[in-house]
């Protein structure tokens, strides 16, 4: 998960507990009076400005995010603005009326008596929805990343065959090179042997020569 979808997070979360306090506070005052009445309500419409302060934090960072997930990000602020916005109204309805006039004006809204809970239960469901996906997301980021490091491996791969081709090649030509010097001095040690065949040949008959003429020198001197 990255750090703009944990802060959204942590925002969705700060509304939701919040969202739930500002309903818990309209229906305890209902039932008060007075000046005791007027503060709890002033109390109500400071967490409504901290919940709208929430509600725009929000909405900057899913605007931060890659479109597709930026989309998914808005649409949970809208429903959190209609949420506030409801807030709103229930708040302005409990300045104005009594006890039981706040609960004419509720049903007037299709808000029954357990709007509390029930607007609880709709909240930790989306938390449940936002979790899940961002589960969806962190696998989706997982198998990216798998993705990455296998064709990171894989291009090493085929670069390490790449270097070893290279050096095969490399050692082929050095065999080529060995057998071309060792064909020239097989010619060489064969012109050497023809050369020493012939200087034997010619040594031969010299020798062969001199002997002949001692032996007619000799011959005629007997003779």
């Amino acid at each position: 998960m990255d750090d703009t979808s944990a802060l959204f997070n942590q925002y969705e979360n700060e509304y939701c507990n919040k969202s739930t306090d500002i309903s818990r506070k309209i229906n305890s005052a209902v039932a008060l009076s007075g000046e005791t009445k007027r503060k709890k309500l002033a109390e109500v419409d400071v967490d409504i400005k901290e919940a709208d302060n929430i509600i725009k934090k929000m909405d900057m960072e899913a605007r931060s995010v890659a479109p597709d997930r930026s989309k998914q990000l808005q649409n949970k602020v809208k429903e959190y603005k209609a949420d506030l916005a409801s807030l709103k109204e229930q708040l302005s309805k409990a300045r104005a009326a009594s006890g039981s006039d706040y609960d004419a004006a509720r049903a007037e809204l299709g808000l029954g008596m357990d709007y509390a809970s029930s607007s609880q239960s709709q909240r930790d469901r989306m938390l449940s929805a936002t979790s899940k996906l961002e589960q969806s997301n962190d696998r989706l980021q997982q198998g990216k990343k798998l993705l990455v490091e296998t064709e990171e491996l894989g291009t090493g791969i085929l670069a390490n065959l790449a270097a070893q081709r290279e050096t095969i090649l490399h050692s082929r030509d050095a065999l080529h090179g060995a057998d071309d010097n060792i064909g020239k001095a097989r010619k060489i040690l064969s012109s050497m042997g023809r050369r020493m065949l012939q200087n034997k040949l010619i040594m031969f008959g010299i020798i062969g020569f001199l002997l002949a003429a001692i032996i007619i020198i000799i011959y005629f001197k007997v003779k």
